[in-house]
C-alpha cells in the first residue's frame, strides 16, 4: 500500500501543483439547470456537493439555490444536528464559566485537593472543533457556515495564545457569527472589542505613550488578577493598529504610513479587558487612554476620554476605498479565484462603498458576476484541509459524530482548527497546500475514512454507486461520478485501474484471488487531483 500511496501521490501533486489561470471574465450563465456549473457553486458556497444538496439545487436551480442560502442567515438547524450540537456543552457557555470549570492545570490541582475534580480545557477546543465540522459536513445553512469559516479567518485569533483559549468561543458565536450576513462595520467593531482579539493582539495591555510604567501597571489592575510573565509590558503597543490596518481594513498597499500606526495605537489606548483569565470582558481603563488629538490618514481625531476615539477609527476605516479594495479581493481571492481578475474586484469593491459596506449586498455582486459563474474558474484552487476533510465526508453520506482523531487529522495535514500562528491565518491560495506532507496525509485519511478506521465516522460505499458491471472499471466510474461530481479524468483512471492491477498482480502470485476493492478505489478517488480542487 505504501508504494500504491507515493505514486499515486506523484500524480495528485504534479496535477494540484500546476498555476491555476485567472477567471477570465464574460462568460454568460447558462439558464437550464447544469451539473457541473451545480458541482462548482456548491464547491464554493458550501463545503462541497453532497446528495441532499445537489437535489434541492435541482428543485431551486443554480440561482434559487443561491438566493436562498442569502436568505436563511440563522435558520433553525435540523434536529439532528442541533441535538449533536448540545451534546457539546462549551459551545454555550461564557468566558467565565469555561475559565471557571476548565481551568490550568494549577488550578485543577487545587480543585482536587478541595474534593472537587475540573476538566482540562482541552475539551474547549475539541468541541468546538467538533462544532464546527459537524456544521459545515450537516447544516443546510452551508453559504453561513463558509462565510464564518471566512470572516474567522480574516479577523484571525489563535487559541494557542494564552487566556484566548477560553475565548474563541465566544469570538465565533458573538463576535463573527451573527455579523456574517450584516454590515462590515459592525463585524469590524465586533471584533475589536472582544477579549479575544484584545489579548491575542495585545491591545488590553497598551496604554498612553510616556505613562510611568508603575502608573501604568496600576492602571491596568484596577480589579484584575496578576500577568503572567510572558505577557508584554504596559505601555503603547502597535500590534492591533497594525493588523487592523494591514489585514483588517485597508491592506498592506492601503495608503497609510508608520506614523498611522502609531496614532491608531493611541486612538485604542485603554481598550482592555477586565479579568481576562478569570472572567474576560471589554473594559475602557480611562486613566490609561491618550486623550490628546490624533491624525490618522490625514484626519484629525478630536480627543477625548472616552472609547470613542477608537470607534471614529473604525468609521473612517470601515468607509474607506482601500478599504472597499482590500475586502473585495479577499473575498474574490476566495470564491473566484487565487489571482482574481482587476476589474472584477473593482466592480465588488464600488458596491461596497455604495452599499456602506452591506455584505449581503456585497455576496450577490461576486456569485452573480460573470468571472465568478464562468467555466474557466471551476477547478482553479486547491481545497484547503478542512475543506478537504468536510467536502470528502459529505461527498461519501457519511455519519459523523466527531472523535479526537478527526480534529487530529486536520492537524496533520497543517490546518489546526482555531490555532492558525500567525494574525494572518491560514492560507486562502493554494501553493502553501500543496507539499508532498499535506497530500500524503489527505490520502491517508481517505483511505482510512472509506475503509472505516477513522473513528466518529460510517461510509456505506454500496449506497453511493450502482455500476453497471461488477468490474473494477465499472466500479470507478460509478464511484467516480458519485464522489467528483464529473467521471474521473483519463489520467486518474488509469492510474487508479493501473495501481489494482498491481495489487491483483502480486495476489495472483502467492495464488490468491481478491474481489474487487471498492473502498481502494473510493479512498483514490478522494486522494485524485480533481477531488483536491475545486
Amino acid at each position: 500500500m505504501r508504494l500504491l500511496s507515493v505514486g499515486f501521490l506523484a500524480v495528485v501533486v504534479l496535477s494540484c501543483a500546476s498555476t491555476p489561470h485567472p477567471a477570465p471574465g464574460g462568460a454568460p450563465a447558462r439558464p437550464a439547470f447544469d451539473e457541473a456549473r451545480a458541482v462548482h457553486v456548491l464547491r464554493r458556497l458550501a463545503f462541497g456537493p453532497s446528495a441532499q444538496s445537489l437535489a434541492e439545487m435541482r428543485r431551486l436551480g443554480v440561482e434559487g439555490w443561491m438566493a436562498s442560502q442569502l436568505a436563511r442567515p440563522g435558520a433553525p438547524l435540523p434536529p439532528e444536528l442541533d441535538a449533536k450540537l448540545q451534546a457539546l456543552p462549551t459551545l454555550t457557555m461564557s468566558m467565565a464559566e469555561l475559565a471557571r470549570d476548565y481551568p490550568p492545570k494549577k488550578q485543577r490541582e487545587q480543585a482536587l485537593l478541595d474534593g472537587r475534580e475540573l476538566q482540562r480545557p482541552a475539551r474547549i477546543g475539541l468541541e468546538q472543533s467538533a462544532a464546527k465540522l459537524l456544521r459545515a459536513v450537516e447544516s443546510p445553512n452551508q453559504l453561513e457556515e463558509v462565510l464564518v469559516d471566512f470572516w474567522f479567518n480574516h479577523f484571525n485569533v489563535s487559541a494557542d495564545k494564552g487566556a484566548v483559549r477560553w475565548m474563541v468561543t465566544s469570538y465565533e458565536r458573538d463576535a463573527i457569527r451573527p455579523n456574517v450576513f450584516g454590515n462590515f462595520r459592525e463585524l469590524l467593531g465586533a471584533t475589536a472589542r472582544h477579549p479575544a482579539m484584545l489579548f491575542y493582539l495585545d491591545n488590553w495591555r497598551s496604554t498612553r505613550d510616556g505613562m510611568p510604567e508603575r502608573m501604568s501597571r496600576d492602571a491596568l489592575m484596577e480589579d484584575d488578577e496578576a500577568p503572567e510573565p510572558t505577557e508584554p509590558k504596559p505601555g503603547l503597543n502597535e500590534n492591533y493598529a497594525r493588523e487592523l490596518l494591514e489585514l483588517h481594513t485597508l491592506g498592506v498597499e492601503g495608503g497609510y504610513t508608520q506614523q498611522d500606526v502609531r496614532e491608531v495605537a493611541r486612538c485604542f489606548t485603554g481598550w482592555s479587558i477586565r479579568q481576562p483569565r478569570k472572567a474576560p470582558a471589554f473594559f475602557f481603563r480611562r486613566r490609561a487612554h491618550d486623550a490628546e488629538d490624533k491624525q490618522v490618514l490625514g484626519q484629525r481625531i478630536p480627543g477625548s476620554r472616552s472609547e470613542a476615539d477608537g470607534e471614529h477609527v473604525l468609521d473612517l476605516l470601515a468607509r474607506h476605498p482601500s478599504t472597499a479594495r482590500h475586502v473585495a479581493t479577499r473575498l474574490a481571492r476566495r470564491f473566484v479565484s487565487d489571482a482574481p481578475p482587476p476589474e472584477l474586484v473593482e466592480r465588488v469593491a464600488q458596491v461596497f462603498l455604495a452599499s456602506k459596506g452591506d455584505l449581503p449586498t456585497v455576496y450577490r455582486a461576486l456569485f452573480q458576476s460573470p468571472e465568478f459563474l464562468a467555466e474557466a474558474a471551476r477547478g482553479t484552487k486547491v481545497k484547503t484541509p478542512f475543506e478537504f476533510v468536510v467536502s470528502a465526508l459529505r461527498a461519501t453520506d457519511a455519519e459523523v459524530t466527531v472523535r479526537p482523531r478527526l480534529v487530529q487529522s486536520l492537524a496533520k495535514m497543517g490546518e489546526p482548527l482555531f490555532r492558525a500562528p500567525a494574525p494572518t491565518g491560514f492560507p486562502e491560495v493554494s501553493a502553501p497546500w500543496v507539499n508532498s506532507g499535506s497530500l500524503v496525509a489527505r490520502l491517508n485519511f481517505s483511505l482510512e475514512l472509506v475503509s472505516g478506521r477513522m473513528p466518529g465516522t460510517k461510509v456505506a460505499l454500496q449506497a453511493l454507486a450502482t455500476p453497471a458491471a461488477p468490474t473494477e472499471e465499472a466500479w470507478v466510474d460509478a464511484l467516480g461520478h458519485a464522489l467528483l461530481g464529473a467521471p474521473p479524468s483519463h489520467e486518474t483512471r488509469a492510474t487508479i485501474l493501473d495501481a489494482l492491477s498491481q495489487r491483483a498482480e502480486a495476489a495472483s502470485a502467492v495464488g490468491e484471488q481478491r474481489p474487487v476493492d471498492v473502498p481502494l478505489i473510493a479512498g483514490l478517488l478522494l486522494g485524485s487531483p480533481e477531488f483536491q480542487k475545486q
